[in-house]
């Protein structure tokens, strides 16, 4: 089992969500964007000392949210989070949001993605963290589609790794989700991963597997293979999901016809300097999976602006 995130409806009052899933963690979200608006207005309230000084507070305007780029849009979530923050610590009227396309959209360059309606304070404030967030954010949901749409038809589909931006894993991982791809495990606590530093220190892969049993009987247990002997090690002792890393196509094709045999309940995740060119070819050998930590630790951003209307 790979613990993915359940998509369920999403709350209405999410602007932006993708359709059909849960969204991020809102508590996650809201430190987030609180520690963003720190880093840019200093200390809590803090102060735009160039908007302040030169908008009045009660001037008003519009907008727009707009691509400068093709690519899938994901972050829209965070915008309403960053507007209504925005107007409590400066004690400024809320800001108004109409999202015209809802987070896992292909977009094109020039289109708007959403419209804001309020105090001019507010936007400029809001402007830079909300473009940081939702930028990051679509960069990894328009990687991840590259991956999704190589792996279209083929059975497998593409994972994300813990390789994620510090504080930003809640974001990262839904924008994954809006590329088309799977979470793996979220962190640490919630699924075992047992890799080659925690089987020297145990003994073995089997020694490993049933400490993990014995401690944590309530979660899954994956382990990390680089030889057909430790595959078939780890699914005898009972782990329920293999990371095949670092395997020729040949080897790894054979690794999972021999598993599929011993263990036909197991899913296999092929890792490891995986290509967009190979993925294809990776995806044949019958895997169920291809992990790839670049979704989240290489994705460059998808340029986004916050246009006011003259």
């Amino acid at each position: 089992m790979t613990h993915t995130t359940s998509a369920t409806s999403a709350p209405a009052d999410r602007p932006g969500v993708l359709p059909g899933d849960p969204g991020p963690d809102e508590a996650a979200i809201e430190r987030l964007v609180a520690t963003a608006l720190d880093e840019d207005l200093g200390t809590a309230p803090g102060r735009d000392v160039t908007s302040q000084a030169t908008i009045a507070p009660t001037t008003t305007g519009t907008a727009d949210l707009v691509a400068r780029a093709d690519g899938v849009v994901a972050g829209l979530v965070v915008v309403p989070v960053v507007l209504r923050q925005v107007a409590e610590r400066l004690g400024l009227a809320p800001a108004t949001l109409v999202v015209r396309v809802p987070d896992g959209t292909r977009v094109a360059r020039g289109d708007v993605l959403a419209e804001l309606t309020g105090p001019v304070q507010l936007l400029l404030v809001a402007e830079r963290t909300l473009l940081n967030l939702a930028s990051r954010a679509s960069g990894v949901a328009t990687h991840t589609r590259r991956w999704a749409d190589a792996l279209a038809g083929t059975g497998a589909r593409v994972l994300d790794t813990r390789k994620t931006t510090p504080g930003l894993r809640a974001l990262e991982k839904y924008a994954v989700r809006c590329g088309g791809g799977t979470n793996k495990r979220m962190g640490l606590y919630d699924v075992a991963m047992v890799k080659d530093n925690h089987v020297a220190a145990a003994g073995s892969v089997t020694a490993a597997i049933e400490a993990v049993r014995t401690r944590f009987p309530d979660v899954a247990i994956q382990v990390e293979a680089d030889t057909r002997d430790q595959a078939l090690e780890a699914v005898a002792a009972g782990a329920d999901f293999l990371l095949l890393d670092n395997m020729p196509t040949p080897v790894l094709a054979d690794v999972v016809a021999a598993v599929r045999v011993a263990a036909p309940g197991a899913e296999l995740e092929a890792t490891g300097n995986l290509t967009l060119d190979r993925a294809a070819e990776v995806a044949g050998t019958g895997v169920d999976y291809l992990s790839v930590g670049g979704l989240t630790h290489s994705s460059p951003i998808l340029d986004l602006a916050l246009d006011l209307r003259a």
